[in-house]
């Protein structure tokens, strides 16, 4: 295991906790403000609930890949590294365009529930927050650990979960201002760059059993110079899914993705201004 794979499992972690926590502090906070404190069981038992909902979906995950064999495990490979890299790039854009409204609507819901006694609305709302945040986890990692070697680091999501529990109790229990937006901005940029990655890692694993055309393989090899799985090349592999021997189709989907979000960012931030 090396630097890159504490780097982007840290980062994946942090980014999804954070999430997930904000939304429960958002719950809790509401709850306290209109004194229904006798739900706070219930919004605990779900989120413990969810999370371990979510590490046996990592569990079956993992047992369906290590079980794969030949051509299938490619085919695995490929498709987890694939979705992982849509819905990456979808969680990123969507939580910059609808932060902002995530604590008006939470609120609205819970307020609602409370006038209606409504159990379900108390129990399910932190779990799917949860759940979703904990599956998406669940799928990242293990898109990343295909890429990086087999492996994620423990320390790098200890670290990461911590960190972001941390930053959510300071917001809404601390009192403190934290520039969420710039946040959350900025682990965007660096997850987007993953997620080009995982992209082109999907896209060689299902050349590799012919289900896409390489074109011309490879465009060219600088692993005599920066070997992939050595030292650097092997640290730029495990967090940007660096390749030293390409194929054309690889290096055409790589740069178009990276410029096409690049253009899409440049337009969400004339939007905003």
């Amino acid at each position: 295991m090396n630097e890159a794979t504490v780097a982007a499992t840290f980062l994946v972690v942090f980014r999804e906790a954070l999430e997930a926590s904000l939304i429960v502090g958002i719950i809790l906070t509401v709850l306290a403000r209109l004194r229904a404190h006798r739900y706070f069981s219930h919004v605990f038992a779900s989120v413990l609930a969810a999370i371990l909902v979510s590490i046996g979906a990592g569990l079956w995950i993992m047992t369906l890949t290590q079980s794969a064999q030949g051509q299938m495990e490619k085919v695995i490979e490929g498709v987890i590294s694939l979705v992982a890299a849509s819905v990456l790039t979808y969680m990123v854009f969507w939580m910059d365009k609808q932060g902002r409204k995530i604590k008006s609507d939470i609120e609205t819901k819970v307020e609602a529930a409370l006038s209606r006694n409504d159990y379900f609305v108390m129990i399910s709302l932190p779990f799917f927050a949860v759940f979703r945040e904990g599956a998406e986890t669940v799928l990242f990692l293990k898109a990343i650990s295909l890429q990086g070697g087999g492996v994620v680091s423990f320390w790098g999501g200890l670290f990461g979960f911590s960190l972001a529990v941390t930053i959510a109790a300071l917001l809404f229990f601390g009192g403190k201002k934290i520039p969420m937006r710039a946040l959350f901005r900025g682990t965007g940029l660096l997850i987007l760059v993953i997620a080009g990655g995982l992209l082109a890692y999907g896209v060689h694993e299902l050349e590799e059993i012919g289900w896409i055309n390489p074109i011309i393989y490879p465009i060219w090899n600088i692993n005599p110079i920066l070997n992939e799985k050595q030292g650097i090349g092997s640290f730029l592999k495990a967090l940007f899914g660096y390749n030293g021997n390409p194929s054309l189709t690889e290096v055409i989907v790589y740069w178009s993705y990276l410029i096409g979000i690049t253009f899409l960012l440049k337009e969400r931030k004339i939007e905003d201004n």
